[in-house]
């Protein structure tokens, strides 16, 4: 009997996988130690930078579309609840260490995500896009009217405090990469961490069919509203980043409704419901304007000029865009995944 317990035992044992976690660990080392030893101080600023940003951002989009199936189209305004949040907090409180102030300014943008996202608990769909919508406009007006969000500064536009950690000044290209880098890599480890959870799982289920989930005892209401408080959490945490690390002013033009846009085809080109698609829905949403506008430098010997470049840029995006949306509406994780499936079953 012993024999036979021990026997039927063995193949049920699980088997770590050790590339699981070795690439995980080597990009991660290559991130923080390879990149600021080669990367320019243009590649710092005007793309590692905003690319782990608008990740974490749409990190804080799929939360809420792609795990619970709630549509939202005001990413851009709990962006700029958290940057005014934490600049205020940094302002009128200085003996507060930064990563407080963000942690802080994460939380208040999530009680204003609570907010309103109660209408979600009556309405959904294209419904709750205008609920959201008008989340965005109403954050613009009441940054822009009162006074107090902007330490009453009449020109409206504020520069981004110093940043600092301790004795660690945060004032130079490299040292801007790995503070944003450092928090990007903290929120995402607690969003895989909260995806596989049983928060997670409810997610899904109001996801497929809220009704189902209601039925079997899932408490739809209150799922649905902690989607938008840790929604809005990483989104608050995204956009003080955005405004501290890469735009350097605190304004409500920055977060404009293109901004809402962006994040969305974030999460549409990289992928629902995926950790690691966030990461290349930045990539190309940051890299392909690039791309546009080096092949733009060709378009300009035969007399295409600057206005019409830009036209032509915006449609040749949008038709890239639509295109891949048919041939792969899963996302670029999707496609990622069929390719290293085919290239194992080759091997």
């Amino acid at each position: 009997m012993e024999l036979a317990d021990n026997t039927t035992s063995v193949p049920t044992r699980r088997r770590t996988n050790p590339l699981r976690w070795l690439v995980p660990a080597a990009l991660a080392f290559i991130a923080f130690a390879g990149v600021p030893l080669w990367a320019n101080d243009y590649w710092l600023n005007a793309i590692l930078v905003p690319f782990l940003i608008l990740s974490l951002a749409g990190l804080g989009l799929n939360f809420l579309t792609g795990y619970a199936g709630q549509l939202s189209l005001g990413s851009a305004a709990f962006m700029s609840i958290g940057a005014y949040a934490s600049y205020n907090l940094l302002v009128r409180l200085p003996a507060l260490p930064l990563p407080v102030d963000l942690l802080l300014g994460g939380l208040v943008s999530a009680a204003a995500g609570v907010l309103f996202g109660l209408p979600s608990l009556r309405i959904k769909g294209f419904y709750l896009i205008v609920s959201t919508l008008a989340a965005q406009f109403f954050v613009v007006w009441l940054f822009t009217r009162v006074g107090w969000f902007s330490n009453n500064d009449t020109s409206g536009v504020l520069s981004a405090p110093r940043l600092s950690i301790g004795h660690w000044a945060i004032d130079t290209p490299a040292s801007r990469y790995l503070f944003v880098l450092g928090v990007v890599m903290v929120v995402f480890a607690f969003g895989m961490s909260l995806v596989r959870s049983e928060l997670g799982r409810r997610w899904m289920a109001v996801r497929d069919m809220d009704t189902a989930a209601r039925v079997i005892g899932i408490p739809v209401g209150r799922t649905k509203l902690l989607a938008f408080a840790l929604s809005s959490f990483a989104l608050g945490i995204a956009g003080a980043l955005w405004a501290f690390a890469y735009l350097g002013t605190i304004e409500p033009d920055g977060f404009s409704l293109n901004l809402s846009f962006q994040v969305l085809f974030i999460i549409i080109i990289g992928g629902m419901g995926s950790i690691g698609g966030n990461f290349l829905g930045a990539a190309f949403i940051v890299l392909l304007p690039i791309l546009l506008s080096n092949a733009g430098g060709l378009l300009a010997n035969v007399g295409i000029g600057d206005d019409q470049l830009q036209n032509l840029q915006k449609i040749v995006f949008g038709c890239l865009i639509i295109v891949f949306l048919i041939k792969e509406p899963e996302g670029l994780a999707r496609l990622v995944q069929l390719v290293w499936q085919r290239r194992s079953g080759d091997a």
